[in-house]
């Protein structure tokens, strides 16, 4: 099992851990903790380095099998007990932080404004889009979400990230806010992000602890992807 230190705190920049398998095929290695997230939920996996005294070894992909988070190298996988510290491309990391979380923005938005839920979503550092179940998206009303987004942004809502059990999580309204629930009957615990007096969704990924950090956001396109689904794209500032 890798304890999974960005659910709990996503400006963790670095962390000391230890090798704990090896998957030679793979390229790859296990830790006993790691602050890189493995990807999921429209977010990219982090990158960075695995540094052992004076050799630097680049992460170039992260991912989650059941309870073990496998980290792929480039170079000779260090031995199982070997002491590491693992570093993040932090501004890479910081990006996408941002960009999740004006993301939920918008999704709160859209939920709260308009009622329509998300069909999909994906980001890269800096941009990302999510589908909504809207009939009809016209200029309009596309410039009147960005508007209020951006109002969000500038309110200096407070993020707040919580894990509860799945029970006591599943007791607050619209907490899903995906047309598919996509959480696995087996979860037992549920992680959600708050943002303050928006939105509040179960959510695994990383993100800012203040809406004024995530900066303005620019809508760069909006088409239909079928009779009720339609993709908005926002762009972030660097």
């Amino acid at each position: 099992m890798t304890e999974l230190l960005f659910q709990t705190d996503s400006y963790l920049k670095e962390c000391d851990a230890t090798v704990v398998d090896c998957h030679q095929e793979m390229g790859a290695i296990a830790l006993d903790q790691t602050a890189f997230y493995p990807g999921g939920g429209g977010q990219p996996s982090d990158v960075g380095w695995i540094v052992m005294g004076a050799l630097s070894i680049p992460v170039t992909r992260v991912k989650r099998q059941g309870e073990v988070v496998w980290h792929t190298v480039d170079g000779a996988l260090p031995s199982v007990g070997t002491a590491v510290t693992g570093h993040l491309n932090w501004d890479r990391r910081y990006q996408l932080m941002r960009t999740h979380t004006a993301l939920h923005v918008l999704c709160g938005v859209v939920w709260r404004d308009y009622g329509a839920q998300v069909t999909g979503g994906n980001m890269e550092p800096l941009t990302g889009r999510m589908d909504f179940e809207f009939e009809t998206l016209r200029q309009e009303l596309v410039k009147e979400i960005e508007e209020r987004v951006n109002l969000e942004m500038e309110a200096g809502r407070d993020v707040r990230v919580q894990i509860l059990p799945r029970a006591e999580a599943f007791q607050i309204p619209d907490l899903i806010r995906t047309k598919i629930n996509l959480l696995p009957e087996g979860i037992k615990q549920v992680r959600t992000v708050e943002i303050v007096g928006l939105d509040l969704q179960a959510d695994g990924g990383t993100h800012v602890a203040n809406t004024r950090e995530v900066g303005r956001v620019r809508v760069v396109d909006y088409k239909s992807k079928g009779r009720i689904n339609k993709r908005i794209r926002i762009e972030l500032n660097e």
